[in-house]
């Protein structure tokens, strides 16, 4: 392991475990344009209505200053909503607030727990360490995962701290064929830190140097090309749960990708997110998963007290037939990955299981 840089869901009850989603703008409206505001929000919620997974939103004018409005959705979960803020109609879309709305700024929450009456809604267990975990993934073209896992592999660290209350903790990053996922653990703002990361010039060396590789071209120079790249390749954090004490050996960080059939992404992650809730519960030698989503890309990143081969059902996070029967449900398998099977499961990790490029750790993370 090198260091840092350190200057001194659904049929499967999924909503247990992928928290519902509350969006918060902020609009600071220009003067004389309250009117035009209101048309271009009655005509845009509308649409909102019709996107899946929007639940319902709310218009509000502070009391205080009428020129700041806040519009707050819900959503049943964080991924339909960032699959269409993501998107090229969700831009078209909001093209008529442009010209009222002098600054906006979104905010993001999981809803942990809604309470009405003796009725009380429990999300799943709050963030206790104050990281945030974020992913991004993307695809290079067949052929280059060789000199693209190199060039990765090579670059320097950039400075781990960004501010006063912002610093990177850790980037662990992985391949599989031709599919690149790098995950951070950012303790602080993790926008200021990814921004922070962007503008390092051994970080943009390196992702110039991917450029020729990418299956899915962008220009780093363009503002929009690079946002709509970035934006595309979020994968964001679901779950993430640790053991409650720290292991005494050596801990061994995996990632897993895994082969969703269409449609079954929230599924698949819901299921992972109970099982490792369960391992932790019953102190397994899991020390901590998180589960990461988008649509039908489900990555899971966990830190095993043992090799994974030792315990791969653990690893997989699979323990038992009737969990290992519904995951065969919910993904692509083949003749030679029947996981009711000893044989089956250990050949479905070594598939599954995504090849560590580089793990970087600030010294004091």
């Amino acid at each position: 392991m090198t260091t840092l840089t350190e200057p001194v869901s659904d049929s499967l009850h999924t909503s247990l475990t992928v928290p519902r989603l509350r969006v918060v703008l902020m609009c600071d409206v220009m003067a004389g344009e309250q009117d035009r505001f209101l048309r271009a929000y009655e005509e845009l919620r509308h649409q909102v209505a019709a996107v899946p997974g929007h639940v319902s939103d709310q218009l509000c004018q502070s009391i205080e200053d009428p020129s700041q409005w806040l519009i707050t959705s819900e959503w049943d979960s964080a991924q339909p909503f960032l699959s269409w803020v993501d998107s090229e109609a969700h831009r078209e879309m909001v093209k008529p607030l442009h010209g009222c709305v002098r600054d906006t700024r979104s905010l993001r929450f999981s809803i942990m727990r809604e309470t009405a009456g003796d009725y009380t809604y429990d999300g799943p267990d709050p963030v206790a360490d104050g990281i945030v975990r974020h992913a991004l993934t993307f695809t290079v073209k067949p052929g280059s995962e060789a000199e693209v896992a190199r060039i990765l592999a090579g670059y320097t660290s950039p400075k781990a701290r960004v501010d006063a209350h912002t610093r990177l903790c850790r980037t662990s990053l992985f391949m599989q064929g031709n599919r690149v996922v790098r995950a951070v653990e950012v303790s602080g703002d993790l926008g200021a830190a990814l921004r922070h990361v962007a503008m390092q010039p051994e970080v943009r060396a390196v992702e110039e140097a991917i450029n020729p590789y990418l299956e899915e071209a962008r220009d780093l120079n363009n503002p929009d090309s690079a946002r709509a790249f970035f934006m595309r390749a979020a994968l964001p954090a679901v779950h993430h749960v640790a053991s409650p004490s720290a292991p005494a050996g050596t801990v061994h960080r995996y990632a897993l990708h895994y082969p969703v059939r269409p449609g079954h992404g929230a599924s698949v992650a819901g299921l992972l997110a109970r099982q490792d809730r369960l391992a932790v519960e019953e102190r397994t030698a899991l020390v901590a998963s998180t589960v990461f989503h988008r649509d039908d890309v489900v990555v899971r990143l966990v830190d095993l007290a043992v090799p994974a081969e030792s315990e791969p059902d653990l690893a997989l996070g699979i323990r038992g037939p009737r969990a290992a029967g519904v995951l065969a449900r919910l993904v692509e398998l083949d003749e030679h990955h029947d996981l009711r099977t000893t044989a089956g499961v250990a050949r479905f990790l070594g598939d599954a299981a995504m090849q560590l490029v580089t793990d970087r750790s600030a010294q004091d993370a």
